[in-house]
């Protein structure tokens, strides 16, 4: 499978990369208490240093908040997948518990202030594009509701958008009958080299280290 990114993205942010990693095998169930245990400290943590109102001055928010906006959305209409976690957490919400797999990628996405997805590869289709959205890029979104993608930045495959940095849809959900993943990082155009680097070596690690599996692919992808 390959994913590559579009000439319209790359126009409108020149620098934007994704981190991407392939996992095979992986063995999905509720998460250990271990991993809950951890997940709670740090929210804990994260309410003591920072206050919901000033959520869009933290280093990575503040920056996705500024690449929709060099996109042409709204951040404060189509917020990062990022930032409306953080925020839910911030204003005092629990951590909304799914499954090992997407609870360790919500965790990594609020650490690190990124948007962060992870899809079940199985009901992907072909090769994968990150483009602007088209009139026809609308489906069921993990919230519930219809989603329409038109001028948004999205993951396709050949049955259509299916990702986002905003919210992703049902059909590539990861559920506890998922095997093989793909997880994508997306990098704002401040995050430095090495740090993209560490950041990948690291979800790589500790993501196999709670689901099983192995980490097939992990690379970044330019513009």
């Amino acid at each position: 499978m390959k994913v590559q990114l579009d000439a319209t993205v790359s126009e409108r942010l020149p620098r934007l990369s994704l981190g991407i990693l392939h996992y095979s095998g992986a063995s999905v169930s509720d998460s250990p208490k271990m991993l809950q245990g951890r997940i709670n400290y740090f929210v804990e943590g994260l309410r003591l240093e920072h206050d919901v109102s000033k959520l869009t001055e933290i280093e990575g928010i503040r920056e996705w908040r500024a690449a929709f906006k060099q996109a042409g959305i709204d951040p404060s209409r189509y917020r990062p997948s990022s930032e409306a976690l953080l925020r839910r957490l911030l204003q005092g919400n629990a951590f909304f518990w799914i499954n090992s797999a997407v609870d360790i990628n919500n965790f990594f996405s609020v650490h690190h202030a990124l948007p962060f997805g992870i899809y079940d590869q199985d009901q992907l289709v072909g090769d994968v594009v990150f483009r602007i959205g088209r009139a026809d890029d609308i489906y069921e979104g993990l919230n519930g509701r219809e989603v329409n993608m038109e001028g948004k930045l999205l993951l396709a495959d050949e049955k259509g958008a299916f990702g986002s940095p905003i919210v992703d849809s049902k059909r590539t959900s990861v559920t506890e009958n998922s095997r093989n993943l793909m997880q994508v990082i997306f990098f704002h155009e401040q995050v430095s080299a090495q740090k993209k680097d560490e950041i990948l070596g690291s979800v790589g690690r500790m993501f196999t280290e709670i689901n099983g599996g192995e980490v097939n692919s992990s690379y970044l992808l330019h513009s």
